[in-house]
């Protein structure tokens, strides 16, 4: 039962104790599908540029293409009729063979969002899942593709049925289409769905279709667009793929469910937090922003969908969080923007818009909200509707927290250090870090996730003493290996990346485990 992270257990110094708030994550979430020559189910995993094999005899999963390799953000795959994988790279545009023997070339590099892909009697089709996308016939060699479609509502991944037609999923029109590979007019097969993102074929010759706002898992009589319903699973559904006559549904939580008969399922690999990445408490509950979900975890490390990407009012890509009210966050998304989100009535009203990567966010006692910008490496207030930029020129400026004074502090992760802003610029207050993100003050200490060091650390404000409190965490990559940039897929995200928040509660400290996706629990002993 290999684990996506493989790293020594964490350990807290003396005087602590290190708990797991949430079960650690099997796969980076779990996207495209699809029945590999050996039998085993090849999932990939967008956010963990990885792609793993699940063999259903024994449970294992083996990262084939594992992260920090040569395919970044792979989102569907399919198999040659030599054994080669084909991968669509969403962020990067790409289209990537990987050959039996490990060997992988890049066949175009010039696709935007390519998701969709699916191979015919040696022929590769590939669609762009982006509105005024295009539908095409990619030759193997990587030449010049041939448009079947363009101007699409985000098709996504398809599939040619037994009467040769291929058979694709658009969005945002919430129908499937088909048409003859050949060329010809498109036909309409179905429409009022509930957002589908994925065809196959049964045996029988029936459409079989993952519903990702709805949660429903349909079958589709192609002659007429009948429908019925074989499974009601959570919204975040990807794909499908059969094993036989077994059918398997993914969702973007990494969960893989199996279809039985009679609307029954069975969890094959269960679902978890895809990143987590910040944190925050309201009303005595902890809330994690795992991207396209947002999430409270309750009693027994359950997690409880307080939102997500397809839910009424969501911000968008959630990174940063804040609880300000009851049921009332402040939010920054991957999409640039500063938002006040209430989930329960499904409201979001964005406050400023158009930064470049977005990361922490704070409120001080008099509202403003202070956010850290990554890409341009400032540092903004904003109060009363105005954005005032605190400091410019910062390395990767990441968390932010206030000092016992009511001072922004702020993680400058690529210059390894926690920094003071004042009225003269930025004041280092700790520095010989590697990589701090997520940063916490609580009774005249500042606590620091190192994700690069894979620490927590605890530094008093007053005499600047320092102590390691927990170590070899599971933050950040794994040891030795170099993740590649995820680009962003819009308009679901903008670019995206790693950050280990913190936050408290009671006297626990509670850390976001990005590396193996859960949450720890950080208490005195």
């Amino acid at each position: 039962m290999t684990a996506r992270y493989v790293a020594p257990s964490p350990t807290a110094a003396d005087g602590w104790r290190l708990e797991r708030v949430t079960a650690p994550s099997r796969l980076f979430g779990a996207n495209g599908l699809r029945t590999g020559p050996d039998g085993r189910i090849y999932v990939a995993q967008v956010t963990g540029s990885q792609i793993s094999a699940l063999d259903l005899a024994t449970g294992m999963v083996e990262a084939v293409s594992p992260k920090g390799g040569d395919i970044v953000a792979p989102d569907d795959v399919a198999f040659g009729d030599d054994g080669t994988l084909y991968a669509t790279e969403v962020m990067d545009g790409r289209v990537s063979a990987r050959e039996p023997t490990g060997r992988t070339r890049v066949l175009r590099d010039d696709l935007p969002c390519a998701n969709g892909i699916t191979v015919h009697q040696g022929r590769l089709f590939v669609g762009e899942c982006r509105d005024g996308g295009r539908l095409m016939e990619l030759p193997l060699d990587g030449g010049e593709p041939r448009i079947l479609l363009d101007n699409l509502p985000s098709p996504n991944a398809m599939e040619v049925g037994p009467d040769g037609m291929l058979y694709f999923p658009l969005m945002t029109a919430n129908e499937i289409w088909r048409i003859d590979p050949s060329g010809g007019e498109a036909q309409r097969v179905a429409g009022d769905l509930g957002v589908p993102d994925a065809v196959k074929f049964d045996a029988d010759g029936f459409l079989v279709s993952t519903q990702v706002a709805s949660g429903q898992v349909l079958r589709i009589d192609p002659r007429t667009g009948d429908k019925t319903v074989l499974a009601q699973l959570n919204p975040g559904l990807d794909n499908l793929t059969f094993v036989g006559e077994r059918l398997f549904a993914s969702n973007f939580t990494g969960e893989i469910t199996e279809i039985l008969s009679g609307g029954r399922t069975s969890t094959v690999l269960p679902g978890g937090l895809n990143w987590p990445l910040d944190l925050t408490v309201a009303d005595g509950r902890l809330y994690v922003a795992d991207g396209t979900y947002f999430y409270a975890a309750g009693t027994g490390g359950a997690l409880e969908t307080v939102g997500m990407l397809f839910s009424p009012g969501y911000p968008g890509f959630l990174r940063g969080v804040t609880a300000v009210g009851a049921g009332e966050f402040v939010v920054t998304t991957s999409g640039g923007q500063v938002a006040r989100y209430r989930p329960e009535s499904g409201e979001t009203d964005y406050l400023a818009t158009d930064f470049d990567q977005l990361y922490g966010v704070a409120v001080d006692a008099a509202g403003a909200i202070v956010f850290a910008e990554l890409g341009t490496g400032r540092v903004h207030r904003l109060h009363n509707g105005d954005v005032e930029t605190l400091v410019s020129g910062l390395r990767e400026p990441i968390g932010v927290a206030f000092d016992p004074d009511g001072a922004p502090l702020v993680s400058e992760s690529g210059a390894g250090r926690v920094v003071r802003i004042g009225a003269r610029g930025a004041d280092t207050v700790v520095d010989g870090l590697q990589r701090p993100q997520g940063i916490l003050v609580r009774d005249g200490r500042l606590y620091i996730v190192d994700a690069a060091a894979k620490e927590l650390v605890e530094v008093d404000l007053n005499t600047r003493g320092r102590t390691t409190i927990a170590s070899g965490l599971p933050v950040g990559p794994p040891p030795g290996v170099e993740p590649k940039p995820l680009k962003g897929m819009p308009p679901f995200s903008g670019p995206q990346g790693p950050f280990a928040g913190i936050t408290a509660h009671d006297g626990t400290l509670y850390v976001s485990a990005d590396g193996d996706g859960s949450v720890l629990a950080v208490r005195r002993a």
